[in-house]
């Protein structure tokens, strides 16, 4: 039988690993990850999650991948978010079309 020591131990272990692990059920989630890896902005992850919710997540990963390449920009997520919400002639440009039928 573990001791009440050794019992803590292991259970402050398992709940370090589950945090380290990913939890995303719907494909939007996954994708909003994606984007926040990519800019290395995890700090605003839901943010991502929900702009792939509502856009279209292959447009949004291609753009990220497009800023991360550049290394001239200082701060991508804010950029990101520039180039998404910029000029408003073209405001559908990233939004998902919706389904027929």
């Amino acid at each position: 039988m573990q001791s009440l020591g050794e019992y803590g131990n292991n259970y402050l272990d398992e709940l370090k690993n589950r945090s380290s692990k990913s939890r995303a059920f719907k494909s939007h989630q996954l994708a909003g990850l994606e984007i926040a890896a990519i800019l290395g902005d995890f700090k605003n992850k839901s943010l991502y999650i929900k702009l792939a919710k509502e856009y279209d997540s292959g447009k949004l990963m291609g753009l990220a991948k497009s800023i991360a390449e550049n290394k001239n920009i200082n701060n991508p997520g804010a950029y990101f978010m520039r180039l998404l919400h910029g000029p408003k002639k073209d405001e559908n440009r990233y939004r998902r079309q919706p389904k027929k039928g």
